[in-house]
């Protein structure tokens, strides 16, 4: 049961007529000395960290190390509740818990990396906003990181999840590529439904860069949470409504490649272009020019 490219994957499903999940399941088995319900137990233990940094900052101010950023999440989620957001009720609170994630994550608190913890927001906020609107359970949310993880692994073998090697659109763009196929399937869509969502979400933002001002994993990286989880949503509709991606995903991977590579080093991961280099972000992190 091995499989190294989306097309792999889609032949495998097809073949056994089973889920991405599914399939990516028996993957982990064939190469574990676990059962498939210790495997799930261990998945199930990342998604309690997932529920636990996504909720964290909703309700109280939790600040990055550096004091530069903090409380964002609270902000947004207290504007959803009091306020008419003009995104709806619904992405305002997907977008508070993928702020939320990337608190914990400044203030050096626990995140599971998904793909990096730089993108640890995107997939713990889609699957529990799913949670809330598809009324799903646990275990369903667990199948649903099964089909993130092998949409993923896809994307590592062929490509990169590093914004120092290929841009923010290798980390955001992932987790929310990540996202939007898990969304699929625990939508009731197909396997190909979700490459294809998985394929929008790295399509929205091909070339995204990376420029962290002071070269810290919160500005603009948090913000980048926040539209990564409505990039999944609106991704994962997109297939769900029988769109269909010309590029096939393995292509989309490969596309987004070779731009991380051609992008100049200053806008990944090194602060020196971009956000980072701005005269503001300078003043802030005490890099001002003499």
């Amino acid at each position: 049961m091995v499989f190294n490219k989306g097309s792999e994957l889609l032949n495998l499903c097809n073949e056994k007529n089973k889920k991405i999940s599914e399939i990516v399941l028996l993957k982990e088995q064939s190469f574990s000395d676990l059962t498939i319900e210790e495997i799930r137990e261990k998945m199930m233990d990342a998604l309690d960290v997932m529920k636990e940094s996504a909720n964290a900052a909703l309700n109280q101010k939790i600040v990055s190390v550096s004091g530069m950023t903090g409380g964002d999440s609270k902000k947004v989620e207290d504007y959803r509740k009091n306020n008419k957001p003009l995104s709806g009720v619904f992405i305002n609170s997907a977008m508070a818990k993928a702020l939320s994630t990337s608190e914990v994550n400044a203030s050096m608190g626990r995140i599971v990396a998904a793909p990096t913890a730089g993108a640890s927001g995107i997939l713990p906020s889609a699957i529990l906003s799913a949670k809330e609107k598809l009324d799903l359970s646990d275990e369903e949310l667990v199948n649903g990181l099964f089909t993130a993880s092998g949409i993923g692994e896809i994307v590592a073998k062929n490509a990169t999840i590093s914004g120092a090697e290929g841009g923010c659109q290798a980390e955001c763009g992932v987790a929310a590529a990540m996202a939007a196929g898990a969304l699929v399937e625990m939508s009731g869509g197909t396997p190909e439904q979700a490459l294809d969502a998985a394929s929008f979400a790295l399509i929205n933002v091909m070339g995204l860069v990376c420029d962290p001002v002071g070269g810290l994993v919160e500005y603009p990286c948090a913000l980048r949470n926040a539209s990564g989880v409505v990039n999944a949503f609106t991704s994962a509709d997109l297939a769900l409504a029988g769109v269909k991606s010309l590029v096939p995903f393995d292509e989309v991977v490969e596309a987004m490649y070779r731009v991380g590579k051609a992008l100049p080093e200053t806008l990944r991961e090194t602060a020196l272009g971009g956000l980072a280099a701005t005269p503001t972000a300078r003043r802030v992190t005490g890099n001002s020019p003499q």
